[in-house]
């Protein structure tokens, strides 16, 4: 039997309704705040993600899936979307029509890393893009656009991580004393960290080696080398952030693995899966469009891991589904639904029919058909059952689709004209003629 490759995995149906409900959720607060969608290929030329990523990262160096095409040109499937956005707003000029651009894409990634819990081969991401904003409003909104996603998707152990890795003119000065720090440090770092020192001292305070954490828990801050002007717009952005209430930590530590980042960089970590992780991250990459070939634009952006977001609503709403059980003498209407949460919850809800229909007989098996294509289409969630088994086995079917009402069409019921529409709630029954129910069932169902 064939399987799938280790490291990727089928989103089967019972989990896309959670999906959806995620992205439709971030999707409308997105445009609210004036972002459009935009999609982009999964595949582009390794030159790309080279240049924007950096060559002495893990990514490029070691997790990318990358292979000549016919041609002998390097292609390489997406290992994440920024690089893939900015490419495709240079292509086409769009900061010529507008010199702000908001975008957000969706989609999945790929990198050639150790699968586990929430991590995958092929990923998923919603990111979300702005370009043409240097003011630190736009850093401390997307921080708060997280914020609210994940209060609206019913998210509550979430702690939001923030820095300033400084800019161009601050940075060099914060990288020869980090250097100097790790010339005294080398015996306790890892192979990586020693090759990269010189080429790039700042990705050493990213990696994940517990001996080199240990030993770079010393390491100097960028917080202590920022330049006037970053040092401002970080103030601005703790500022804006405490006056929206947004709870947040400044995190020293906080580095971003990709290069192009600088300035304002975050996290939105989670404890709810066990080990604190990272869910969401981003910041500001000022340099990376002009790196590119692009004109001189400022950029900021985040991208939000899909397949763990995923995983921990899921826990969430297991955790809410076991108190309700635990307490069934409370009133119905009274589940622990989070504040804000409750358009997610009713996307997330199982979409069961609003009728079944139950066909007895060969004459009615083609004009149930027929009466199920035109409700469906009238946006009636219709089902109905060709298999020719008795009315007991289709109404436990009918039963366990958790039908709101089910349609009793036997040839005898057509011969007399008289179809029985039954409430699967209250037992109700009532009567439509065979001759044009499709309109009978609209009105009934619309009115009660």
């Amino acid at each position: 039997m064939i399987q799938t490759i280790r490291g990727f995995r089928d989103i089967l149906p019972e989990d896309t309704v959670l999906w959806q409900a995620i992205e439709k959720t971030a999707s409308n607060l997105f445009e609210d705040f004036g972002f459009q969608e935009i999609r982009i290929p999964i595949m582009e030329k390794t030159e790309l993600f080279a240049r924007s990523i950096g060559e002495t990262t893990d990514i490029v160096e070691k997790e990318m899936y990358t292979f000549p095409d016919r041609k002998g040109d390097k292609l390489t499937l997406r290992p994440e979307a920024t690089a893939s956005v900015v490419r495709s707003y240079i292509q086409h000029n769009m900061g010529s029509s507008d010199p702000v651009q908001k975008l957000y894409t969706i989609g999945p990634m790929f990198r050639r890393e150790r699968p586990q819990k929430g991590r995958y081969r092929q990923f998923y991401q919603i990111n979300a893009e702005v370009f043409g904003i240097s003011s630190p409003y736009i850093d401390a909104q997307l921080i708060l656009i997280l914020n609210e996603l994940f209060k609206r998707l019913g998210l509550s152990e979430l702690d939001a991580h923030i820095n300033s890795l400084g800019c161009r003119e601050c940075r060099p000065d914060f990288q020869k004393e980090l250097l100097i720090f790790l010339n005294g440090k080398k015996e306790h770092l890892c192979e990586n960290c020693l090759r990269r020192m010189d080429k790039n001292p700042l990705r050493t305070l990213d990696c994940k080696v517990p001996s080199c954490r240990e030993a770079l828990v010393d390491a100097p801050s960028t917080l202590g080398h920022l330049c006037s002007g970053c040092s401002d717009h970080f103030e601005t952005v703790k500022s804006v952030l405490k006056e929206q209430s947004v709870d947040f930590t400044v995190d020293k530590t906080l580095v971003r693995g990709l290069d192009y980042y600088s300035r304002t960089t975050f996290e939105i970590l989670t404890t709810a899966l066990g080990a604190q992780s990272a869910v969401a991250g981003g910041g500001r990459y000022d340099a990376l469009i002009k790196e590119l070939d692009g004109p001189e634009t400022y950029g900021i952006g985040f991208a939000i891991g899909l397949d763990r977001l995923a995983d921990i609503v899921a826990q969430m709403i297991n955790d809410i589904k076991m108190k309700k059980a635990e307490n069934t003498d409370r009133p119905e209407g009274t589940e622990d639904i989070p504040k804000n949460a409750s358009d997610f919850f009713r996307l997330v809800s199982v979409k069961s029919p609003d009728l079944f229909i139950i066909p007895l007989g060969e004459k009615a098996a083609r004009l149930a058909y027929m009466w199920s294509s035109e409700l469906n289409i009238a946006r009636i969630r219709t089902e109905t059952d060709y298999s020719g088994r008795s009315l007991k086995s289709l109404m436990k079917r009918a039963d366990k689709l958790n039908a709101a009402y089910v349609l009793i069409a036997g040839d005898q019921e057509i011969e007399d004209n008289a179809l029985v529409l039954r409430d699967m709630k209250t037992k109700e029954q009532y009567f439509v003629t065979a001759e044009n129910p499709v309109e009978q069932i609209e009105t009934l169902l619309n009115r009660v």
